[in-house]
């Protein structure tokens, strides 16, 4: 009885401990200053006990964020032993394979104290506009070139701000107000979370988080393993192409289900690359482990022990692998496709539940202006107004086995989008167009979600330039059991030129940029769409009359609406 009434507190404090942590995580929502935190939520939030694992994570944030940062308070206690440590003590860094793997993301940790004895510590994370060097995807060769680089460093002393590393930083980014504002954000994050976990303690008369932190590993641990011996033990193969640089990549992955968890390689995929698209394996493995969770283990929740189940390998000088000091600034255009790499495997275990893949990566849209940043002369630039704005944007997701695909919304990410008159009131840029994408999403018993198409002009009338980091401009999302793939991606400019998905490139003066997302793919035979919802699909805009009948197999009237009763008799 008395074991019986001891879990049930133990539950009450790991819900309780959860809304601790989501608390911490709004609070770095609502007091951020860059777009990318407070419109995306590109953060991430949690709570570690003393031997560095993390114990439970916020609902806010993204998988890339908070399954690398779960590794990244051990790091910083191999620095700093937690003896060492004093009250009032906040450390920084971004090293990007200790952290989550481009400098833009920036990790901030603070022990929490029970008077002068520690019991545990936050972390959180979130994405800066700018972090100085050559941007997000530039020519840098090595990552010394992509920006500042903090090691694990001490970023208030005792309460004391380190006025010196503050100052370092606001002369190496272009957008100081911003990256400042955001590190000041994550120590109110984390205060707040030492102060409810201070609070939730005295509640419930807890002089520690020793014993609630086995009860949740163990039963996390526990709880994972039995999702896994569910399935059948075997291992499975996936391929995947994606578009690459100057040439196409192809992607290989073995995925093993065993006893003691699920062990995912990926010997066989590219090596690294000259331009930043590699991939520390700290984010490889948070993306991985994350397409293994969401369909292996969904309702268990993230932290150190079920997170450990899910084991993940590359090749050393893979680009999933990628050694200092390779270039990764925009790995998460390939990280971000590897939870569709690890579903292909899983396709084969599992005999339903796995989605359509679909666009997978971010399609953010990167802004500059001003002086050094467009290639103009400068007589033309002479009266910009300088700016760096990053607008995050989203195709559409795969079509799931019983619903259709989102259309423009992030997966695996699961950032929001950036509205239009949030990126208007940031820059002087005007948006044209934002609407869904016609017969982008691939047609299937399932439609996949649709990309959007988004046209962006200059306020001022004078030239800017855009840094982009596309995929899936050559190579589509793939359908699933029967369905179609998506419409891969299209940028180009309104006068009529394109240009590839990977680059920085300059818009004339009068001209507008337009970007064209994919679609997620289909799942399922077209052909057995419920006709009610392909007739409601013409009539929204979603599916053209033409697209509806030729993949479809839809019988049109007169006036080009589907026919749903003749729809409904067409042969299988």
């Amino acid at each position: 009885m008395k074991a019986d009434l001891a879990r049930i507190q133990y539950q009450v404090m790991w819900n309780r401990l959860i809304s601790v942590v989501e608390e911490q995580a709004q609070t770095l929502v609502r007091t951020a200053f860059g777009a990318a935190t407070r419109e995306a939520g590109d953060v991430s939030a949690g709570v570690y006990d003393t031997q560095g694992r993390m114990l439970a994570q916020a609902v806010t944030g993204t998988p890339g964020h908070v399954n690398s940062m779960a590794k990244s308070v051990g790091h910083v206690l191999a620095k700093v032993p937690l003896a060492a440590m004093v009250p009032g003590d906040v450390f920084i860094l971004n090293d990007p394979w200790l952290g989550t793997g481009h400098l833009n993301d920036i990790v901030v940790v603070t022990p929490t104290f029970l008077g002068d004895r520690p019991v545990g510590l936050f972390a959180c994370t979130l994405h800066v506009v700018d972090i100085g060097g050559l941007g997000v995807l530039g020519a840098g060769r090595q990552v010394y070139e992509e920006g500042l680089y903090l090691p694990v460093t001490k970023l208030v002393d005792a309460g004391r701000l380190n006025q010196w590393l503050v100052d370092i930083i606001a002369a190496n980014v272009r957008e100081n107000v911003q990256v400042l504002g955001d590190i000041y954000s994550e120590i109110a994050c984390n205060d707040v979370g030492c102060r409810r976990l201070l609070a939730m303690m005295a509640e419930f008369g807890m002089e520690s988080l020793d014993g609630l932190a086995e009860h949740i590993l163990e039963q996390s641990r526990k709880a994972s393993l039995e999702a896994i011996h569910r399935l059948p033990f075997g291992t499975w193969h996936n391929t995947m192409t994606v578009d690459g640089l100057s040439a196409p990549m192809v992607f290989h992955a073995a995925l093993t289900i065993g006893p003691d968890g699920i062990d995912v390689d990926f010997a066989g995929s590219p090596g690294v690359v000259a331009t930043g698209i590699n991939v520390p394996l700290c984010y490889t493995e948070a993306y991985t482990s994350y397409g293994v969770k969401v369909i292996v283990a969904p309702h268990v929740p993230n932290n150190a022990a079920s997170l450990a189940t899910i084991r993940v390998t590359a090749p050393e000088g893979c680009i999933l692998n990628a050694q200092h000091p390779a270039p990764v600034a925009g790995r998460g255009t390939i990280g971000q496709m590897l939870p569709d790499v690890v579903m292909g495997c899983l396709a084969q275990a599992v005999a339903a539940g796995v989605p359509a893949e679909g666009t997978s990566c971010l399609w953010n849209i990167r802004l500059m202006g001003g002086p050094g940043r467009v290639d103009a002369p400068p007589e033309v630039l002479a009266k910009a107004t300088g700016f760096n704005l990053t607008c995050f944007h989203s195709g559409g997701t795969g079509a799931r086995p019983r619903q259709d695909g989102m259309s423009a919304t992030a997966f695996p990410s699961g950032v929001r989008n950036v509205p239009v008159e949030v990126t208007e009131s940031l820059a002087p840029v005007l948006v044209w167009k934002k609407e869904y994408r016609t017969d982008s999403g691939g047609a299937g018993t399932q439609r996949g979600g649709l990309g959007q198409v988004m046209e962006i002009e200059s306020a001022e009338g004078l030239p800017f330039a855009t840094a982009m980091n596309f995929d899936r401009v050559i190579f589509p999302p793939r359908g699933r059991d029967g369905g179609l793939p998506g419409m891969t991606g299209r940028i180009s400019l309104t006068s009529g030129k394109e240009l590839p998905g990977k680059g920085v490139h300059s818009v004339p003066a009068g001209d507008r940029l337009r970007v064209e997302m994919p679609g997620g793919g289909g799942h399922g035979d077209p052909r057995r769409r419920d006709a009610a919802l392909l007739a409601q699909d013409v009539a929204y805009g979603f599916v053209s009359a033409e697209a509806a009948a030729a993949q479809y197999g839809a019988v049109l009237d007169a006036d080009g609406a589907v026919d749903v009763a003749a729809t409904r008799d067409r042969p299988e």
